[in-house]
């Protein structure tokens, strides 16, 4: 190789491909001693620990979708060689099936040959018995005509010995006629017999050559297996490390939010904090993830004004213990109990949202309050969310939790459509699957209009 050539191939090496490498082992080593610890961020300020953290988050999750990609290819691999090896399968029995129709095929045709052979050689003995006749027959007339006259005289009546030859040519005529039948019934038995053989062998080569193919079928399918069971186990693997990447990226988004930190009703600047941090993990954007939020329980300062008191009927009272019906769904109380339970909060002094007075053109009322926490869940829809806040957070999601409101708000809007038609996500949150009334239209106008103001704030803050 030319030296020239060389040396730039080292340049690119050490400048291009060198750096690379090194980056990814200074992210991993880095961190990991991020996720390790919760001391690990001591002497860096908050802010600068959260960047930290981002950047590991997003390093975790580039790493996991990476791996995603090659999952999927090494699953496509796995199907297309698990068609291959099947319809290898499907060749083999195939061929095995006319192999075996094959081989009776021969046995048939050997039977056959066996029968044929059989009948030749009883014709054979017949046209020998015929033959003979024939010569006895012959050597009678024979004599017959070498008699002399007077002996003829002698021995009887003249008309006699007429009758007698008479009789002996017409018997030589029919055991002639008998042995030219039957000498053409062997060529016949014989030139069958010659066909039948030249079939069974066509049918034994046919055999062979199916046999061969089996065989070379055989063998490509232990080596696809062979190969289907490389893929399979570079899957698992894959399918481990995946899960390690995403552990680790779960380990370093619980400690952002372990950061951010509040507790009770946050500021703007605390709201705006996790609301960008959900839009990392959601795609939602923070303005209209806060709307929502204002729009729900003034970003956590009204979490519900009820409490459940009769779990059988669903009534209850305010929080200055005056009685409120529906104040939830009497289905949803067993949830609602066992919620309250796991968290270990009094489920009779876990505020909820009262109901709001709603009633049909015939004066029926309907329409339940029960809806939970900052983001105002009630418990059916709560669960539907809890395991996937808890697998970014790594710990157990709770409702009232502002981080967890904040999060399972940005999944369910991004559920609903938000990062193309925020008024239709919007809409759905509120009405659910029935979101095409007045009062959802008016809901999402409304959401809508704050999240605007919202956006003015966060660029007047540089956000």
């Amino acid at each position: 190789m030319d030296k020239r050539i060389q040396t730039i191939l080292w340049l690119v090496l050490f400048f291009v491909i060198m750096p690379v490498l090194t980056y990814a082992e200074d992210m991993e080593a880095v961190c990991a001693q991020l996720s390790a610890s919760a001391d690990s961020c001591q002497g860096f300020s908050s802010a600068d620990c959260q960047a930290k953290l981002q950047s590991c988050a997003t390093y975790y999750d580039a790493q996991s979708a990476a791996i995603a990609k090659d999952l999927t290819k090494t699953q496509a691999q796995k199907n297309t060689l698990q068609n291959a090896v099947s319809a290898l399968k499907k060749k083999i029995n195939g061929l095995e099936n006319q192999i075996t129709a094959g081989t009776v095929t021969v046995k048939l045709l050997t039977s056959k040959i066996n029968d044929t052979q059989v009948s030749i050689d009883k014709t054979s003995v017949n046209i020998e018995n015929s033959q003979n006749q024939i010569t006895n027959i012959l050597r009678a007339i024979n004599e017959e005509d070498k008699k002399p006259s007077f002996v003829i005289l002698l021995e009887g009546n003249l008309s006699d010995f007429f009758s007698n030859v008479s009789y002996l040519e017409s018997l030589n005529a029919r055991v002639s006629e008998l042995l030219e039948s039957t000498t053409n019934l062997k060529a016949y038995l014989e030139n069958q017999k010659t066909k039948i053989d030249t079939e069974k062998g066509q049918v034994q080569k046919t055999v062979q050559i199916q046999t061969l193919q089996k065989q070379e079928n055989e063998k490509n399918k232990k080596q696809q297996d062979s190969l289907l069971k490389l893929t399979e186990v570079q899957y698992q693997q894959q399918q481990k490390d995946k899960a390690v990447a995403d552990k680790k990226a779960a380990a370093i988004k619980s400690r952002i939010f372990d950061l951010i930190g509040v507790s009770k009703a946050p500021n703007f600047g605390e709201a705006y904090a996790i609301a960008k941090y959900v839009s990392s993990v959601t795609g939602v954007r923070p303005a209209f993830l806060l709307a929502i939020l204002t729009q729900e329980s003034s970003i956590g300062k009204n979490v519900g004004q009820c409490y459940v008191t009769d779990t059988t009927t669903g009534e209850g009272t305010n929080l200055q213990g005056i009685t409120k019906k529906r104040v939830m769904s009497p289905p949803s109380i067993p949830a609602f109990l066992e919620l309250t339970s796991s968290l270990g909060m009094n489920s009779s002094k876990t505020p909820v949202s009262c109901w709001i007075p709603l009633y049909s053109s015939s004066g029926a009322p309907y329409g339940w309050g029960g809806a939970m926490g900052p983001a105002q869940f009630i418990v059916s829809t709560w669960n539907l969310y809890k395991d996937n806040v808890a697998q970014v957070t790594g710990k157990v999601a709770n409702p009232w939790n502002i981080n967890d409101a904040f999060l399972a708000s940005g999944l369910l809007l991004k559920e609903n459509g938000a990062l193309s038609n925020e008024s239709t996500a919007a809409a759905k949150y509120y009405c659910g699957g029935s979101y095409g009334r007045s009062e959802c239209r008016a809901y999402a106008r409304s959401v809508l209009s704050i999240a605007n103001g919202y956006a003015d704030d966060i660029a007047a803050i540089g956000g």
